[in-house]
């Protein structure tokens, strides 16, 4: 299992990791651009006519920019060498809009995308970009949906899943350790196939500090986890 996070203080051994990323994006480059030609852009521009932001609503980064969000992706697909593997199973958690999918089908991959059906927008781009979603929320101490197949790898990318905001004053609840190693078993039990990889990516906290508290730390590493910091 592989977990993503920021730290506020640069070890050595994550200045190793990092520029050992960038040697291998160097060395295996990929084009964007050609990823980037295998959509309709007139098409994705007028999805932002059709799926018009709802006031009050939720302002999200602007999913219709397909250039940010394949070069994002394509990024994301290096650093786990999907651009240089054999096909694997891909189950992304939060999938969005379905870049990240889409780019690892350009590499031979095969994906399955899971979120809510909250954001309008989100809908006609994995619709357009032909992403196989399931709608599901995911809940605390509850087993995900039950989707009768099994993944050589499951990930998450700024990972917001864990916040509940309670209804009242609309603060956040984040999940505590317990709901985590139920979050984890279940992954690992249900949807990992033998020798299968699990990837977190965590946004740090609103106040910019790092996600991992020492209690959430120790809880991870008891799971197995390999922490590495985050870049985007």
């Amino acid at each position: 299992m592989r977990v993503s996070r920021k730290f506020q203080k640069l070890f050595s051994v994550d200045a190793i990791e990092s520029l050992w990323e960038h040697v291998c994006r160097w060395t295996h480059p990929v084009s964007s651009r050609r990823i980037l030609a295998t959509l309709d852009r007139s098409q994705l521009a007028r999805l932002r006519e059709d799926y018009p932001h709802r006031p009050n609503a939720r302002r999200i980064n602007a999913y219709e920019d397909a250039a940010y969000w394949i070069d994002i992706n394509v990024e994301r697909t290096q650093d786990l060498w999907l651009d240089r593997s054999p096909p694997v199973r891909i189950l992304d958690l939060g999938c969005g809009a379905g870049y990240f999918l889409y780019v690892c089908r350009f590499f031979g991959h095969e994906g399955l995308g899971l979120d809510t059906d909250e954001e309008p927008i989100f809908r006609g781009i994995t619709e357009l970009l032909n992403v196989r979603r399931v709608v599901s929320r995911i809940h605390p101490q509850v087993p995900l949906a039950e989707l009768e197949e099994k993944f050589d790898l499951v990930t998450a990318h700024r990972v917001c899943f864990h916040r509940v905001a309670r209804a009242a004053n609309e603060e956040w609840i984040e999940w505590a350790p317990a709901d985590w190693r139920f979050f984890i078993e279940d992954v690992r039990a249900r949807f990992l196939k033998p020798g299968g990889r699990l990837l977190l990516d965590f946004n740090p906290r609103p106040d910019s500090s790092s996600f991992f508290t020492s209690e959430l730390l120790a809880c991870f590493l008891a799971q197995g986890a390999r922490i590495f910091r985050v870049k985007k």
